[in-house]
């Protein structure tokens, strides 16, 4: 069955503007003991200049473990500062960009609370770069072991401030300071901390956007939403 095509944004902006604080590539490939593969890219840090942004993501970026990283659904992941300052807060450290391994710190707009499908323009002119909101980050062991931090999958996910991984929907070049103007939003009103941990109510509206081609959601995405869905069915037919 082909592929059906990205729903068209709407014209209207929202005016909701805000920028890009940092733009972060891998830096080294570091050991990562005890998990498959034993080596990780996630010692992202920030870049000067302007950096080529193509449908994998980053050109300067890359990733080691291509099950659960990268690929056009999660070209891109982005971080908020403001959720970066709470961290900081809650941590009692800094939390530089890319010590998440977000490919680029935003400020001034919703990240963790954007809207799945949303879209934002990053940068002016013919180079400009669009991108679309896909889905939550899923924090993983290799995250935890950078922090140092015993149950930070658990602190982190419950805190609701994962971010968002992006897909390029017009490849262009990016680089600190930019602009990021919301251009459009499905309107379905399901964000992405409404979808991790799992909102059995957000799930089933998201696919219901689907359904109605109101949004196209990433694969990923539609089956976590199907296999969660079809869990709680099982588990109240059981009760």
């Amino acid at each position: 069955m082909p592929t059906p095509s990205l729903p068209q944004p709407r014209a209207r902006e929202h005016g909701l503007q805000g920028h890009v604080s940092a733009v972060c590539v891998v830096h080294a490939i570091i050991p990562n003991p005890g998990e498959t593969p034993d080596v990780t890219a996630i010692d992202k840090r920030p870049r000067e200049g302007r950096l080529e942004v193509a449908a994998q993501g980053l050109v300067l970026d890359t990733q080691v473990d291509r099950r659960y990283h990268g690929g056009e659904e999660q070209a891109l992941y982005a971080y908020a500062d403001e959720d970066a300052d709470w961290w900081a807060g809650e941590l009692d450290r800094e939390v530089a960009p890319g010590l998440f391994g977000e490919n680029l710190r935003i400020s001034g707009v919703e990240v963790s609370g954007a809207e799945i499908g949303e879209r934002w323009r990053v940068g002016e002119g013919p180079d400009a770069v669009v991108l679309e909101v896909t889905m939550p980050r899923t924090p993983c062991m290799t995250f935890q072991k950078r922090m140092g931090l015993r149950g930070w999958i658990k602190r982190f996910t419950h805190a609701g401030r994962l971010g968002t991984y992006l897909r390029v929907v017009v490849p262009g070049t990016i680089g600190a300071g930019d602009p990021v103007t919301v251009i459009s939003r499905p309107g379905h009103g399901v964000r992405v901390n409404d979808v991790y941990p799992a909102r059995i109510d957000a799930l089933r509206a998201l696919l219901d956007a689907e359904a109605a081609g109101v949004v196209e959601l990433a694969s990923k995405m539609r089956r976590e939403a199907t296999r969660r869905l079809a869990a709680h069915s099982r588990a109240q037919q059981s009760s």
